[in-house]
């Protein structure tokens, strides 16, 4: 399960180190894509492959747009021998990955996010936060 939070920063030419503990359960290779919220996606392949399965049942009128940002900005990543990824320039425009990343760990995927981003959205009061957790009935 991938879970917990860590702080890099993307360099010069565009490569983020991407954390030890989530390499092993990503796989070998993996894919990267925009998100929601202006964060960007990491899955390893089958979890994009079950993504893909399920946006195919909905069918191509419904699921096109969701279809469209999803591949055509997803891009297929190999972690060098530094743990390091290649973020193509797009992507990092898409969520403003221009030096502070904070990659944290959502179960089965990871997410990319500008820490300045991240932090403001942490913002989130004690109260917000209860309302969620009711909404999903805890």
């Amino acid at each position: 399960m991938l879970m917990g939070q860590y702080d890099y920063a993307v360099d010069g030419k565009g490569r983020l180190n991407f954390p030890a503990k989530f390499r092993e359960e990503m796989g070998q290779t993996f894919v990267v894509t925009q998100w929601m919220d202006h964060c960007l996606a990491a899955f390893p392949l089958d979890k994009f492959e079950k993504i893909a399965d399920r946006i195919e049942e909905k069918g191509v009128v419904k699921g096109r747009a969701v279809r469209r940002i999803l591949y055509s900005s997803a891009v297929e990543v190999e972690p060098d021998k530094q743990g390091r990824i290649q973020l193509p320039a797009k992507l990092r425009a898409y969520a403003n990955l221009d030096h502070d990343v904070t990659i944290i760990g959502n179960r089965d995927f990871a997410e990319l996010w500008n820490t300045e981003a991240w932090n403001a959205g942490q913002q989130t009061s004690d109260e917000d936060f209860t309302a969620e957790m009711e909404d999903l009935d805890f």
